[in-house]
């Protein structure tokens, strides 16, 4: 890929990390470089993630194929997360979008057909799911399919909950819409028991089991870790009852974490928890700019040189955020530009 001035520069991921042209050093030599550099286990203070945008529209218009991710986008997206350094590979579990008039209508690929092929395809990296909505699924078959997840990643899923929120897809697919809490705690009734590797019988408002087991299991039987999303207070309540982890999104800043922090404590108080046994997780946005290009002041993500934004997630594990989940931008051609530009943020984070 030519620069500019005519000379021929490593795309993204080598010209950010090695800033010197591929005619100095050969492709496959930078390459190779990256690639030892990035799979050097490391101790960081915060674990990263990236997360990807499964809907039509997801990516930018410079993409080959429309604006739709393929799965070939995503798998290259993953696999690239992975090469660089990243802990962590998101996708968030939606059918639909409607938001008129702005918005009229988006669809979306299965989340977990697709987390399914990244296990297959991904040997390091943690997959997880952000967050799961328990009522477009039979809670003990979403237990069954994570469980199968686990085993495809050889224990590298993380299943992230959630009650839902998006009327319109429940409507478009026939799924109930009331009572989302009540019917997101019965549903973590049966979730969490089986992935534990308990038989269950429940007969409830909503969901009814009967000696149901998960047979065979993944190699996380102590019980695969499981996220919840949600700001109010009953979800917080779930939360932390229930929950490895708290995952509160989407903070510019970490002042934004602070902010809601204090309503989680007093959920912990109330059920009795040690907050410090409940990981603290986060998501924001972050752009890496390139050279010359100008800033979005009103953009919600994190931007700025690599610098900065290291400076930026940085400011996030100060505060005591152990795992923070990214969703980067821009896209670019496969939804690998930004990702490539994050190589740099990477190495400046774990400096």
């Amino acid at each position: 890929m030519a620069n500019i001035d005519g000379e021929l520069r490593c795309p993204g991921v080598l010209w950010y990390v090695c800033g010197r042209s591929c005619q100095e050093k050969g492709r496959n030599a930078v390459a190779d470089e990256i690639h030892q550099v990035s799979t050097t286990p490391k101790q960081r203070t915060m674990k990263i993630g990236a997360m990807a945008e499964l809907g039509e529209n997801a990516m930018g218009a410079e993409a080959p194929h429309g604006l739709t991710p393929r799965y070939r986008d995503v798998q290259a997206q993953a696999q690239l997360a992975e090469q660089i350094g990243f802990d962590s590979y998101w996708l968030a579990d939606h059918l639909l979008y409607r938001f008129p008039p702005e918005t009229p209508e988006n669809g979306c690929w299965e989340a977990f057909s697709f987390l399914s092929a990244l296990a297959a395809t991904t040997s390091r990296i943690t997959l997880g799911s952000l967050v799961a909505c328990t009522s477009f699924r039979n809670p003990a078959l979403l237990a069954k399919m994570a469980d199968s997840l686990d085993e495809i990643s050889d224990g590298r899923f993380i299943l992230g909950l959630g009650a839902g929120w998006h009327k319109p897809e429940y409507d478009a697919f026939g799924y109930p819409f009331d009572h989302l809490a009540s019917r997101f705690e019965e549903a973590l009734a049966i979730i969490l028991p089986l992935l534990r590797g308990e038989r269950v019988t429940h007969h409830g408002r909503y969901y009814d089991t009967d000696d149901v087991v998960l047979r065979p299991r993944g190699p996380t039987t102590a019980g695969i870790p499981i996220w919840i999303g949600g700001k109010r207070p009953r979800m917080l309540e779930l939360t932390a009852r229930y929950a490895n982890a708290w995952n509160t999104v989407w903070h510019k800043t970490a002042e934004g974490v602070k902010s809601v922090y204090p309503n989680m404590l007093k959920a912990c108080e109330a059920v009795g928890r040690d907050p410090k046994t409940l990981t603290l997780t986060a998501g924001t946005f972050a752009r890496v700019l390139a050279p010359g290009e100008a800033r979005k002041e009103d953009g919600p993500a994190i931007q700025g040189e690599p610098e900065e934004v290291a400076d930026g997630l940085r400011a996030f594990a100060d505060i005591g955020v152990e795992h923070l989940v990214v969703i980067i931008e821009p896209d670019g051609p496969n939804g690998l530009l930004g990702i490539e530009r994050f190589a740099r943020v990477l190495e400046l984070f774990d400096q």
